[in-house]
């Protein structure tokens, strides 16, 4: 409760610093919209004391308010200006690409790759290695961009990692495991079913409703497919 008390305090000064210098730019910003209203209007007695006497005193203000909240210690719960990480949300919702892979070092994260995929995959050394090779290059743009980053095909027994590397694959890359689309091939034998996988053909029942595959990758395009 102590901390909660605090955390308000903080909160509450923070927020009456914000709206002293909000209201003046917004006293400011009117003002200079009825300056420009009365030289519309050939008001040029309104125009004159609006420019030569309420502006400059707003503006005089606002810096004043600016210098004091400079002074200040930095805001701690509030924002007033836009920054990387507010960008890097809203390129996020829009793309798909998780916020806290966009913010880390490209570089930083590509070279430690091994180090957390090895996290969840025990062994399988040459597997991560080649998997790890292909993003490097890929990202470094040796490969062709209009190609996935790579097409693996893993080879063992139950149980030695094959789905838990495109996991951790799907999770270092988005930073989520809802970004791994899986399909199960057996049911896809026949040579007729490849319609479910990537839509039926113009003219055929279900052209417009696509694929399996398809709505999958188009829901999000940026994802490992198993």
């Amino acid at each position: 409760e102590q901390e909660y008390a605090d955390l308000e305090e903080v909160w509450k000064a923070e927020k009456a610093q914000v709206q002293g210098s909000q209201h003046v730019k917004e006293a400011l910003d009117r003002a200079r919209a009825e300056m420009e209203s009365a030289q519309r209007q050939g008001d040029l007695q309104k125009a004159s004391e609006l420019k030569y006497g309420r502006i400059p005193q707003l503006e005089a203000q606002l810096r004043q308010t600016t210098e004091s909240n400079g002074k200040s210690q930095p805001l701690r719960l509030l924002r007033t200006q836009v920054g990387a990480e507010e960008i890097a949300e809203v390129v996020s919702r829009a793309t798909g690409i998780p916020v806290a892979k966009m913010m880390q070092g490209e570089r930083e994260k590509l070279l430690r790759m091994e180090d957390y995929l090895h996290q969840r995959v025990v062994g399988q050394d040459e597997a991560v290695r080649l998997v790890s090779d292909a993003i490097r290059r890929s990202r470094s743009g040796l490969s062709d961009p209009n190609r996935p980053y790579g097409s693996f095909l893993f080879l063992g027994p139950t149980g030695v990692g094959k789905t838990e590397l495109c996991k951790t694959l799907a999770n270092f890359l988005f930073d989520s495991e809802d970004h791994l689309i899986r399909i199960d091939m057996s049911e896809y034998m026949e040579k007729h079913s490849v319609a479910r996988l990537l839509g039926a053909p113009p003219g055929y029942v279900g052209f417009e409703e696509g694929g399996y595959l398809t709505e999958a990758v188009r829901r999000k395009p940026y994802a490992v497919i198993l």
